[in-house]
């Protein structure tokens, strides 16, 4: 059955729904959750082909960060935390390391999500000085216990990156990763609309 087939909703006002709305609506929130990867994987690829003025295009910068990551053998989380690090490139030009961090939020533990949101402060530490900023603005997080990691990350993964003779895995190779990780979130604010294992509705 596809998604038009499917029982929906009646109300016209939210405050006058009801419990068999909300039930219509959990039969399309499983499957719609269950393709979240493949979106997220779209997405992704929008990167290819787009320099920016950088050595390598976006989504090459992306696979050779976990390619790097993986290589070094980093957790299978970790690995997609360094695929999708610059994937708010598209919507968030201005933010872009807000925009990974809140796509991983459920899905990561707090230290991973920590790392991908303050990663572009942390990369500045490498080029704001060329571009009049200061490239210490790092410092006030000094202390955090995600200080080192996230420094880690840019020193050895992020920040080499660049490299177009760089070995560099496929977006294939990574792509049953970002499946396992998406699978199911852990921790959401819709709990009433998930199952209790974990799961989502319609799994």
């Amino acid at each position: 059955m596809n998604d038009a087939q499917m029982p929906r909703a009646t109300f016209t006002r939210i405050e006058h729904s009801t419990a068999d709305d909300w039930a219509a609506i959990k039969t399309h929130y499983g499957p719609f959750t269950q393709d979240l990867p493949n979106r997220v994987l779209a997405h992704l690829r929008l990167l290819d082909g787009d320099h920016g003025g950088f050595p390598i295009d976006r989504l090459q910068h992306c696979l050779q960060t976990a390619t790097r990551a993986h290589d070094a053998g980093e957790n299978e989380e970790y690995v997609v935390c360094a695929l999708l690090h610059d994937i708010g490139d598209t919507l968030g030009p201005f933010n872009h390391a807000d925009v990974a961090a809140v796509l991983l939020k459920p899905f990561v533990t707090p230290e991973h999500h920590w790392m991908v949101e303050k990663h572009g402060i942390f990369q500045g530490y490498y080029f704001f000085h060329h571009l009049d900023m200061d490239r210490n603005l790092r410092e006030k997080f000094r202390g955090h216990p995600g200080f080192e990691a996230t420094a880690r990350f840019c020193e050895i993964y992020d920040g080499p990156a660049f490299d177009p003779t760089a070995r560099t895995l496929p977006l294939g190779f990574f792509e049953p990763m970002v499946h396992r990780v998406f699978a199911a979130p852990r921790e959401t604010l819709y709990t009433g609309i998930t199952d209790p294992a974990g799961g989502r509705t319609g799994e």
